[in-house]
């Protein structure tokens, strides 16, 4: 995909069409690096623009053609961070790297343990002989748990030096070295203390934050993916023979004819050129009745064919089609949440500046003072470790890890821990109509005003079909414990309905012929027309959940791609502005209006049509009947039938940042008392890292708090 060039820089030519690659960027994980990405590649001769996608550690960069991928890969190389193309990268990285955080936390959970109970036996006092065995053993548990467990900090630490860089990971590793090293030296010498166990809780702790973050990002971004797997895998293309011949979707071109059966996914967008079918268009339009189609009709990639065979003439396939083009959509949307930054990570800019400077002044002053290296080292060691960020680091996740476990009790997943800073944000809410306010499953709306016969024989005609409403009408029917009548002769007919005789007579269960019918069957019995209508509820407590979002100071709407009259009406009843007939750009362009006029809008979707706009909202949030594909491109999930959880989610939302904030408080109130104690010398490294673990303790008992705050059912 092409842009044209925004600016001409150094490398770029006037009039030179920009090149689009993206690139995957695991080591990215602060606002430093995110700053540090975008402006070192914006540097770089022949880069016109660079944006950084946090959430999936991906950057997307537009460059003149002469510079190329692997360039841009030796860039970030030299910038300190280890990058790949996005197309090389596998979707489960994401899950890959948070098994081996969840391995190293698990090693230093089982050293630190092990370590302590040796250290208890020191701390009550045993005779020197006992003392240097236990720190011998603590040692030769220590330093391979260390090896392991420090990898993660080890190898960003390096990376960053390699290029004369710093980032968070230096402090840390050069506080668990040295205290590892001046561990190994009292070990040798036979000293009196050891702070195997100090730097082995660092190492824990800080891999617990790790791991919560990394938890609460591991889902995201998979929805392109499956989104691209709703078209068909391949089609039946038409051979001058008559025969077919079975042809992958990636091998499809425009002018081939496909062979489309019932119950067949399309693989590529075309145009019906012979036979007649009804198609389910709901995954793309958001549309809830399926359409006719037949020669002359176009019909796109994903489509599902309810009735007849038909031949389909290629007209778009691969990228080209609509379904990819939402797939971009979702893609580039994506890309807006890139300069989101969190609260915790715009502390990671200064933090290993004035750390290294305070261990450093602390080393030179004792010297100054007459200590000697040894002492004046374990003052700057003890300055290190509790200086650490680990407070810092689980004040945000920490409370994104309550909260979300507050709210999947009462029905709603988030997927993404920054999902709730947006939601704090929030003052619009956009929500989609079918599936969304309403249930989704259209339900006969007056059936007990049937004869007996009528709903019997409605019964035997509806179970034959696929139809959508064929299946709500024949469930509803079951549920209210009517039999089929049997029926001779049934049979289907493509875009009109069920046929069939009972008893010498003609029956039939058709779509109405008039189009203003709105959503309804008629049951013909020998030409009698009886019309079944039909209703798609709206879920119970739209109206409560809508006057709760009000009370918060979020306003509602609907933006839907169903019929525009259809969307008018329920506007109508719950009381708020509705627009129909919009496509997936539109609702894109929509949210990107409200978004220049300086609003902050939550979209609610569940249809295929949903996905670029759920992945381009500040934030979003999907049923739990929705696509697979809207439900992995919104930031949370909620199930069942009640529409409150959406408005709890901002409640809890708000809350969240509250006690981030408080959180951020407590971190910042223990740094002022700790640091100078440590400064002056009253703290040894295993103080220090007891320290920084009842820090962190305190943090996450604060969170704890959260859980309250989803426990009552009104959301205001």
């Amino acid at each position: 995909m092409n842009a044209p060039t925004p600016d001409l820089k150094p490398g770029l030519e006037a009039g030179e069409a920009c090149i689009d690659s993206r690139f995957t960027v695991p080591g990215m994980r602060c606002a430093g690096c995110i700053g540090k990405v975008e402006r070192g590649l914006s540097a770089v001769p022949g880069v016109a623009a660079a944006r950084v996608n946090f959430s999936a550690k991906r950057v997307a960069v537009s460059h003149a053609p002469s510079l190329t991928e692997d360039g841009i890969i030796e860039e970030l190389r030299k910038l300190g961070f280890e990058a790949e193309r996005a197309a090389d990268n596998p979707l489960g990285r994401d899950d890959a790297e948070t098994r081996r955080l969840l391995r190293a936390l698990a090693v230093a959970g089982f050293g630190m343990m092990n370590i302590m109970l040796l250290s208890v036996s020191v701390w009550a006092g045993a005779d020197a002989v006992t003392r240097e065995m236990f720190h011998l053993i603590s040692a030769l548990i220590a330093i391979p748990v260390i090896a392991y467990a420090g990898r993660p900090f080890f190898a960003s630490a390096l990376m960053a030096l390699r290029y004369r860089r710093t980032n968070m990971d230096v402090p840390i590793s050069i506080g668990v070295l040295l205290a590892t090293g001046l561990s190994l030296y009292e070990t040798v010498i036979g000293g009196p203390h050891a702070y195997f166990d100090g730097a082995v809780m660092l190492l824990f702790f800080l891999l617990a934050g790790r791991v919560l973050d990394a938890m609460m990002r591991s889902r995201a971004r998979s929805g392109i993916a499956s989104l691209l797997g709703r078209m068909g895998r391949g089609a039946h293309v038409m051979q001058p023979d008559g025969s077919t011949l079975y042809t992958e979707a990636e091998r499809l071109a425009p002018g081939m004819v496909m062979l489309v059966a019932a119950g067949e996914s399309l693989a590529a967008d075309g145009q019906v050129v012979e036979g007649r079918t009804t198609v389910d268009s709901s995954m793309l339009t958001g549309e809830s009745q399926p359409r006719p189609a037949g020669p002359g009709d176009t019909i796109h990639a994903g489509m599902i064919n309810l009735g007849n065979p038909v031949q389909v003439k290629v007209t778009a396939a691969a990228q080209d089609t609509a379904l990819a083009d939402i797939a971009r959509l979702m893609d580039e949307a994506g890309q807006s949440r890139s300069r989101y930054v969190r609260i915790a990570d715009k502390a990671s800019r200064i933090y290993a500046p004035a750390v290294h400077s305070l261990a450093f002044l602390s080393f030179c002053g004792w010297m100054l003072a007459g200590a000697g290296v040894y002492h004046a080292l374990t003052i700057a060691v003890a300055v290190l470790i509790i200086t650490c960020p680990c407070a810092l680091g689980l004040a945000v996740p920490a409370a994104q890890v309550v909260a979300a476990g507050a709210l999947m009790k009462r029905g709603l997943l988030i997927k993404d821990g920054s999902a709730l800073e947006r939601l704090a944000e929030v003052d619009e809410a956009l929500f989609d109509k079918t599936g969304t306010l309403t249930l989704g499953e259209p339900r006969p709306a007056d059936i007990g005003e049937l004869d007996p016969q009528a709903r019997s024989l409605a019964l035997a005609l509806a179970q034959g079909s696929r139809h959508p409403l064929s299946r709500g009408l024949a469930k509803a029917l079951r549920d209210a414990g009517t039999e089929p009548a049997v029926l001779d002769d049934l049979a289907e007919t493509a875009g009109m309905g069920m046929t069939a005789r009972f008893q010498g007579h003609d029956v039939a269960l058709v779509r109405p012929e008039a189009e203003t019918a709105g959503l309804s069957v008629d049951l013909l019995i020998d030409g009698a027309r009886t019309r079944i209508a039909f209703a798609d509820p709206l879920r119970p407590d739209v109206g409560e959940t809508i006057a709760a979002l009000a009370a918060q100071g979020v306003s509602s709407g609907i933006a839907s791609g169903d019929r525009v009259e259809t969307v008018a009406q329920v506007g109508a009843k719950l009381g708020i502005p509705a627009t129909g007939g919009m496509i997936p750009s539109d609702k894109l362009d929509l949210l990107g209006e409200r978004a220049a006029a300086g609003h902050k809008v939550l979209m609610v979707g569940d249809g295929l049509n949903d996905g670029p706009a759920l992945a381009g909202a500040h934030v979003s949030i999907a049923p739990g009947g929705a696509s697979d594909v809207s439900q992995q491109a919104a930031d949370a999930v909620f199930v069942g039938e009640r529409f409150m959880p959406v408005a709890l989610a901002v409640k809890v939302a708000r809350a969240t940042m509250g006690i981030v904030r408080q959180n951020f408080v407590l971190a910042a109130l223990y740094n002022m008392l700790a640091v100078p104690l440590a400064i002056f010398g009253f703290v040894t490294p295993l103080i220090a890292a007891v320290a920084m673990s009842a820090s962190s303790l305190l943090v996450v008992s604060n969170s704890l708090r959260l859980a309250r705050a989803a426990g009552r059912d009104d959301a205001a």
